[in-house]
């Protein structure tokens, strides 16, 4: 059984921020009855709504700030200026163990920037990587590098394939995973150099890998490999378009569903399947992805998201902590015994 934790909450990061995110909150502690949460924000803000949510009082405890970090502050600015953001400072609870992990739904870049400057990386990771899951026909696959990195070398997609193959076997519970690289083909000649150069490390590094090769677009739906690693500009721009693909879909299912007598009819009989399609496809069941490759557990919400999905990114973040994943990822990399992982250098993306 998990010992009782504190999860540290960015209440500000988000655009219906803070009240998105404590009705989050709200509604991940029905589930998590071992959770606290430490709030950073404007408590004239954030404590009304607490006390609109009942069971939380107890639950919850509220740091003032009223710096914030905004969607247009650059990472390296942000780093610089925001000392006392709620963003930064409810990392920064992590980094002095008042808190077992943090969320937030706020600058991906600069919570990339801020996080591993405060909280440092694993020996033998270079950079961390956004991980998420996705629903695919076989399950479910891990895709990273989500936006973290718009560029990363041959180096950092290596060492992008270590930690999603372990995520994929320890919290997706998959026992051999498989590692594929998103190309634009799946022959050999094809691609950029990095990537043609990270495949011929992960084939011929002997590293303990089960290395699929190239994949393309249309493997990630298909669920070809469990883990599915690109560079971080690649990687957001396929989860915005898968997002935006799922919401169209839905919306055209609705409209002709809607559309005639008939239509109406066999959508009552068939609303069970199409409330179990939904959920299935609803994005907002996937929210949450975990910064891998830093010396704490970091969950990046969508800052779009509802209280729905922010509450599901929480509830990233305390499986992580009760599996003990960032243990788990150390441990892996220190059984690799002579395989040193490649060291490189990647652009954070602003």
């Amino acid at each position: 059984m998990t010992a009782r934790f504190t999860l540290s909450i960015d209440a500000m990061g988000g655009n219906a921020a803070p009240k998105m995110v404590v009705d989050g909150v709200a509604l991940a502690a029905q589930k998590h009855s071992g959770v606290d949460f430490l709030l950073f924000g404007d408590e004239d803000k954030i404590a009304p709504l607490v006390r609109e949510n009942s069971g939380l009082a107890d639950r919850v405890r509220i740091r003032h700030t009223l710096e914030v970090v905004v969607d247009t502050d650059k990472p390296s600015t942000a780093l610089r200026t925001r000392r006392n953001s709620s963003m930064r400072l409810s990392i920064n609870a992590v980094a002095e163990s008042e808190a077992a992990g943090v969320v937030s739904a706020g600058n991906t870049g600069a919570l990339m920037v801020m996080a591993m400057f405060v909280l440092k990386t694993l020996n033998g990771i270079d950079r961390p990587a956004i991980a998420g899951v996705f629903p695919t026909a076989r399950g479910q696959s891990v895709m990273l590098d989500l936006g973290a990195n718009v560029e990363s070398d041959a180096d950092n997609l290596v060492q992008f394939a270590v930690m999603g193959e372990v995520f994929a076997r320890r919290v997706l519970g998959v026992q051999s995973p498989s590692v594929g690289l998103l190309n634009v083909g799946v022959e050999e000649l094809k691609g950029h150099d990095d990537v043609k150069r990270a495949a011929a490390i992960l084939q011929g590094s002997g590293l303990p890998i089960r290395f699929h090769g190239f994949v393309e677009g249309d493997d990630i739906a298909a669920g070809t490999v469990d883990v599915v690693v690109t560079d971080g500009f690649t990687g957001n721009i396929v989860l915005k378009s898968i997002e935006g693909t799922a919401k169209m879909f839905v919306r055209f299912l609705k409209d002709a569903l809607g559309g005639s007598l008939t239509a109406q009819m066999g959508a009552l009989l068939a609303r069970p399947a199409l409330h179990r399609f939904r959920d299935r496809i609803d994005p907002r069941r996937y929210n949450g992805a975990m910064l891998l490759g830093l010396n704490g557990v970091c969950v990046k919400s969508h800052g779009g998201t509802d209280a729905f999905g922010f509450a599901n990114a929480i509830n990233v973040a305390c499986k992580l902590i009760a599996d003990r994943l960032n243990e788990g990822i150390k441990e892996d990399l220190a059984g690799l015994g002579g395989h040193s992982l490649p060291m490189g250098e990647a652009s954070v993306g602003s």
